[in-house]
């Protein structure tokens, strides 16, 4: 279990969006100051099971940006896992549902990957389980293209919490 005060990134089974999500979040943090530099990332599926291999295509469409995220296996979403979150990033509204149902009490802190770009883009990053290499190449650009707004908000709420 990692230590508490991390960002816990959830989609479905936890096999091609939360951890290619996770990966590349993990990295832009990386760059940052601290306290950002120091935050982990972790990821989880709202109906995943523990122990299922990343997608071949997540793999390949990361390690096209230099990330490899071939060793990652799948984890349950958990009740500690929420609790101890210092943010909880979903894909969907779906996800986000699923943790408001499941959790009690229900979290406060649930937030989705591309919510803080400006309109007129979407929210939500689509499911890309069964597609293409570049239906998975797209959906890491689409995170991509949010971490730079995520970051932000995650740097207002650091500094919120002090």
């Amino acid at each position: 279990m990692p230590k508490p005060g991390y960002i816990l990134v959830v989609c479905t089974a936890n096999v091609c969006r939360s951890p290619m999500a996770a990966a590349l979040l993990q990295h832009a943090l990386a760059a940052q100051p601290e306290p950002l530099r120091s935050i982990e990332v972790i990821s989880a599926g709202v109906a995943g099971r523990d122990g299922d291999a990343v997608s071949a295509n997540s793999v390949t469409a990361l390690k096209k940006v230099g990330l490899d995220i071939a060793k990652h296996r799948s984890r349950a979403l958990t009740d500690e896992l929420v609790q101890n979150a210092l943010a909880i990033i979903g894909m969907t509204e779906s996800h986000r549902a699923s943790l408001e149902y499941a959790i009690n009490p229900v979290p406060r802190n649930v937030y989705l990957f591309r919510e803080f770009m400006p309109a007129p883009h979407a929210k939500e990053i689509g499911d890309p389980f069964g597609g293409s290499l570049k239906v998975y190449e797209a959906t890491r650009d689409e995170m991509v293209e949010a971490i730079p707004s995520l970051i932000e908000f995650l740097k207002t709420q650091l500094n919120a919490s002090r």
